[in-house]
């Protein structure tokens, strides 16, 4: 299972979106996970996990050569399943929340289901896959939780000088976008100036893909070539720590 979470980290998979796509808990995709055998988990998930990964047993993973192209097709099978998750979910029971998180879980889901009804334009769904992307990223980018509080600031819900989260951070952050916004807002620059700001920003984004991709690429080929060097065919349970202290011996002759 240590190759599984590898893998898994390799591709980027988060346990929330992976327990979401299984249809189960984050703890109890964890407890799945910590399952030496695979044959052991239900047999439901087990066959869901191999269907995403595009194996039909987990002895093939050493076989798998992560491209772009197969790490696109994961993405896309983790999406649909996702979705299809979500499709089924019914929220009807908040047991699990106290008085004031079960307000507001009811205050948003009623807003959102409000807005969508009334919106047929593209704009309001186009707006919520952006949400929920956001939502989604939260856990590892700070800065979003900054961009929250700073509209609700903006917009006179929250007292300006009240910080929830890190009060230094959150000071140079709200003061830098301030700034931004009241450019924005006053038209203090021309689209022709701005346009080598948002290529570098493009080209920015680009630069972070092919990175992780290469990132990718690099720790598989490493792996091959620890399981090569010591004469190995896959990592499993007996090897894993002399070939994990092997790939961390061939990434230290590059340095």
């Amino acid at each position: 299972m240590k190759e599984l979470n590898t893998l898994l980290t390799e591709l980027g998979i988060s346990k929330v979106r992976l327990a979401k796509y299984l249809g189960v808990s984050r703890q109890m995709l964890y407890n799945y996970l910590a399952i030496d055998d695979i044959n052991n988990w239900p047999k439901e998930k087990s066959a869901k996990l191999l269907s995403l990964l595009g194996v039909e047993d987990l002895n093939n993973l050493s076989k798998i050569k992560i491209t772009g192209e197969y790490i696109i097709d994961v993405e896309n099978r983790l999406n649909d399943g996702v979705k299809d998750s979500s499709s089924k979910e019914v929220i009807a029971d908040l047991k699990g929340f106290n008085k004031k998180e079960q307000e507001l879980l009811s205050d948003i889901i009623n807003l959102l289901k409000e807005k969508l009804a009334n919106d047929k334009t593209k704009d309001t769904y186009n707006t919520y896959i952006y949400l929920h992307q956001f939502l989604q990223s939260m856990d590892a980018n700070e800065e979003l939780k900054f961009i929250l509080a700073f509209m609700s600031k903006s917009l006179g819900f929250t007292d300006p000088l009240e910080f929830n989260f890190s009060k230094d951070k959150q000071f140079v952050f709200e003061s830098i976008m301030f700034s931004a916004m009241t450019l924005y807002n006053n038209g203090g620059s021309s689209k022709v100036k701005l346009a080598e700001s948002h290529k570098r920003f493009v080209q920015s984004i680009e630069q972070k893909k092919e990175e992780k991709l290469s990132r990718t690429q690099e720790l598989n080929t490493v792996k091959i070539q620890a399981l090569k060097e010591l004469g190995y065919t896959e990592i499993n349970e007996d090897n894993a720590k002399e070939v994990f202290e092997k790939i961390a011996e061939i990434q230290s002759r590059k340095v």
